[in-house]
């Protein structure tokens, strides 16, 4: 059964440290989230590899 898992990040706009909801089922994920403390859209990257370690690339929205 996959899991959803908290993860928090870092706002590449503010600097604010917000969390994420990820939904193990999907091993590569690519989605825009607006930060919660400035509005800013951040690209968010997510890959889960075969041992269920997730890596998160987050970067700003125009690059």
């Amino acid at each position: 059964m996959y899991e959803l898992i908290e993860q928090t990040i870092q706002c590449p706009y503010c600097g604010e440290m917000i969390e994420l909801t990820i939904d193990c089922s999907e091993q590569q994920q690519r989605y825009i989230e607006d930060c919660h403390v400035c509005c800013q859209p951040i690209n968010i990257n997510v890959e889960i590899d075969v041992d269920h370690q997730i890596a998160i690339c987050v970067t700003h929205d125009n690059e």
